[in-house]
């Protein structure tokens, strides 16, 4: 069983991360389309130079510590073995130190000399933790069933767009649709888990179901079937709004910085750019 916040806060982590990887990337490629290459984290100009991995390090730190100590209520142990009645916990933790440590590993590699990775290394391990992340919801401990399970089902599909999208990055480095793509996946991930946190734990759960202590039920096979659509429908609306903002920034961002490749105006076989 999940919460509000549960779904709040990795849903913010993954929307900034997925927002500001997308802007980087698209500024980038317009400036220079030739020299483009493909980074797992983007650089903030001045003094806060690595603020996106102490967000991701920091973020990632926090609610596993949010899962371990406090939703365990301390009690690792019952009678010799890890405690039954948070298995659900134990998981979630297991899953958000595979980011942590992401975040540890890159920030070592880039801020000192111990640990020189390339950055195809940084996006296999980034891989790795969605790995981890697509295993635990897919096999999870929780049992989601009908209209949650929907939810899930769809975020699963997500973070696996996004473990395909890490290791395409890592051997095509100067693709920039597969960049993008891959920013584009963890933002709509990112939005998701704000779907599902308003949908079955916030206002907006569907119209016959309800919010019970054992998770989400509808009054019927017919308000679930329909509140299973609506999930759909959400996904498809969430996903082409993310792709009309997509597409106005890169336009903004190629008139802005002066991006001259494409077919734009073209009279007598040359651009007016």
């Amino acid at each position: 069983m999940g919460s509000f916040a549960g779904h709040l806060l990795p849903g913010t982590l993954f929307l900034l991360v997925g927002l500001w990887h997308l802007g980087n990337s698209i500024v980038k490629y317009v400036r220079d389309p030739q020299s483009f290459r493909a980074r797992v984290w983007h650089a903030v100009p001045g003094r806060l130079k690595y603020l996106e991995l102490y967000i991701i390090t920091i973020g990632s730190f926090v609610d596993m510590c949010l899962e371990f100590f406090y939703s365990t209520h301390l009690r690792f142990v019952v009678d010799g073995s890890l405690n039954p009645a948070h298995m659900n916990d134990f998981e979630h933790a297991a899953m958000l130190l595979m980011f942590f440590l992401f975040g540890v590993s890159t920030l070592v590699s880039e801020t000192t000399g111990f640990l020189p990775l390339p950055d195809g290394a940084h996006y296999i391990i980034v891989a790795m933790a969605f790995t981890a992340e697509f295993l635990l919801f897919n096999f999870h401990s929780t049992s989601h069933a009908g209209l949650e399970g929907r939810y899930h089902e769809l975020l699963v599909l997500l973070i696996g767009l996004c473990v395909v999208c890490a290791l395409l990055s890592s051997v095509f480095p100067e693709s920039f649709t597969i960049d993008l793509a891959s920013g584009m996946m963890v933002a709509l991930q990112g939005l998701w888990f704000y779907q599902i946190a308003f949908t079955l734990y916030g206002p907006w759960m569907p119209a016959g179901c309800h919010e019970l202590p054992d998770g989400p039920s509808c009054d019927s096979p017919d308000f679930e079937m329909r509140g299973q659509s609506l999930a759909d429908v959400q996904l498809s609306l969430l996903v082409s709004i993310l792709v009309v903002i997509v597409v106005f920034f890169y336009g903004l961002a190629a008139r802005i910085c002066g991006h001259r490749q494409g077919s734009f105006l073209l009279t007598s076989g040359q651009s007016k750019w």
